[in-house]
């Protein structure tokens, strides 16, 4: 769950938040990640009305207020605020009316204003709620932009992970992550992969230690967040089971529900794994592109077969 005090307090403040009514109601949890203004339950219809969302007054809806009379007034917020509301954002910089700001102290609802329009509020805050509220989860490996491609490289501690995304690195690729990998899912298949905030893109080496990618290698090294795209497993020679030959059989596994593409490198001395996994990312741009090698190479071998069955059998029924 997020805390109001959290989701208000963004950096560069792209809400244009003033807070009315102080500290109030702050450690208060944002139950839903719904934006909606309050609509039909001003006038009185409640029965559709969902009161876990975030609600927003916009200029209709402050018009509509303050056009009803002192105690109509009263009474249309009092049997408003008689739900339990977790906080009430107004655009445009309006009046807010007293009888509003009065019984939200009162039920200890936060009330924010905002210079935005009502639009334009909406347009920023959607994205803001649903990071805060996506999916999430927390791997072990390193995740990195091979020509634009993410690949996350996954396998049992010591296999080798980081040296291979620093030798990326030093190929003029960038690292994202390396040893914690922070997933969220935006939208329904889309999973974004960052480093911990206190890592800062520092990688461990064994034999060597901490090391400072930025430092070594320019701020161009490193990037901030990159989507998953590829899951590049790297496993021992002697245990792994038998490897794809042909990249006809696609394997995939499943990361917050969402089905990714898995290659699966078997290891053994002197193999140059950073090669491989620039040809995965380049193979992986040319299927995007519409380009299938295997397929392609499949379908020509199967035309092949056919036109020389085609000439044995005529060649057996040739008598002459």
């Amino acid at each position: 769950m997020l805390r109001l005090r959290d989701f208000v307090s963004r950096r560069g403040d792209p809400l244009q938040l003033e807070a009315l009514t102080g500290d109030l109601g702050l450690d208060r949890q944002m139950p839903e990640a719904e934006v909606a203004s309050p609509g039909l339950a001003l006038a009185g219809y409640t029965g559709r009305f969902a009161p876990n969302r975030i609600h927003v007054f916009g200029e209709t809806e402050i018009t509509y207020l303050n056009a009803l009379p002192a105690g109509q007034r009263q009474s249309t917020l009092t049997k408003f605020f008689g739900f339990d509301l977790p906080c009430i954002f107004v655009t445009k910089g309006q009046e807010v009316p007293a009888e509003l700001l009065e019984l939200a102290r009162a039920r200890g609802v936060p009330v924010f204003r905002s210079k935005l329009k009502t639009a334009e509020f909406y347009r920023r805050i959607k994205p803001i709620v649903e990071e805060a509220f996506a999916p999430r989860t927390t791997l072990h490996g390193s995740l990195a932009d091979v020509y634009g491609v993410g690949l996350l490289f996954i396998g049992r501690s010591g296999i080798g992970k980081s040296e291979c995304v620093l030798d990326l690195v030093e190929r003029g690729h960038r690292l994202v992550a390396d040893d914690v990998v922070q997933v969220t899912r935006r939208g329904n298949d889309v999973l974004i992969g960052r480093g911990h905030e206190l890592a800062a893109h520092h990688m461990e080496i064994r034999g060597i230690g901490l090391i400072d990618i930025p430092a070594l290698f320019g701020v161009r090294a490193v990037r901030q967040q990159k989507r998953i795209e590829v899951v590049v497993q790297l496993e021992d020679w002697e245990t792994a089971k038998d490897a794809d030959r042909t990249g006809l059989a696609r394997e995939e596994t499943m990361i917050l529900d969402v089905a990714v593409p898995r290659v699966v490198v078997p290891l053994n001395p002197g193999k140059n794994i950073t090669v491989i996994s620039e040809v995965v990312a380049m193979m992986h741009l040319l299927r995007y592109s519409g380009v299938d090698v295997a397929a392609a190479f499949n379908a020509r071998l199967i035309k092949r077969m056919k036109e020389q069955r085609g000439v044995r059998e005529y060649l057996q029924e040739d008598y002459e």
